[in-house]
């Protein structure tokens, strides 16, 4: 990832409130060490409607292009959700650059890596094995915290409702998935199944 880091800087070189007067400075690491490689005077007037403020925060979002992290010392409301619009990665520190850039750049590459190897893993689709009876395992997704929920591997498929049976293999029959079965909200039955468990649904208006 690119090493720039967007932090707004009050009077005092520590981090500032964006209702403070500072500067918004973007740093740069090169070489093991970080400098400034450009800056804009900021500061929130607290009495802005939510129009005016949204419109401050989209010219912050715009000088900020190619720089995915913003720091200051609270950033909540109107102004965090404008920055998150604009995929900005937003941390709150407190203290001057130097003693947290690095700290932020390494969280941020450790969070990029999670992100990359979560998007290596596909969510398991069901399989038709004959007529409208389908077959899927998740146990993969459940073992191996993938990131990856059952819900989301799940209940696209059981609300389209396109079929007769569900078989569902698992390491181990996720709660919400017994619940609704016990509870009577979908029809099916739990049963064990060599090292795992078979959760068998069926279609209401198959049964």
């Amino acid at each position: 990832m690119r090493a720039e880091i967007a932090v707004h800087v009050g009077e005092n070189g520590r981090t500032a409130s964006l209702y403070e007067k500072g500067k918004v400075t973007v740093y740069r690491r090169n070489n093991g060490s970080w400098s400034p490689v450009r800056e804009k005077d900021f500061m929130l007037d607290r009495g802005l409607g939510m129009r005016e403020t949204r419109e401050r925060m989209r010219e912050v979002a715009a000088f900020l292009s190619g720089c995915g992290v913003f720091v200051g010392l609270n950033v909540t409301g109107v102004p965090y959700f404008e920055l998150e619009k604009s995929d900005l990665s937003i941390w709150e520190y407190q203290g001057r650059p130097g003693d947290f850039l690095d700290v932020i750049l390494e969280k941020e590459e450790e969070e990029q890596l999670h992100r990359d190897s979560r998007e290596k893993i596909s969510i398991p689709v069901p399989e038709e094995v004959s007529g409208g009876c389908f077959r899927v395992s998740i146990k993969k997704i459940q073992e191996e915290n993938t990131g990856i929920t059952s819900k989301q591997a799940l209940l696209p498929f059981i609300r389209q409702g396109g079929f007769y049976s569900l078989e569902i293999l698992c390491s181990h029959a996720p709660p919400w998935l017994e619940a609704e079965i016990k509870g009577g909200s979908l029809a099916g039955e739990i049963s064990r199944a060599g090292g795992g468990v078979l959760v068998t649904i069926r279609n209401r208006c198959c049964v």
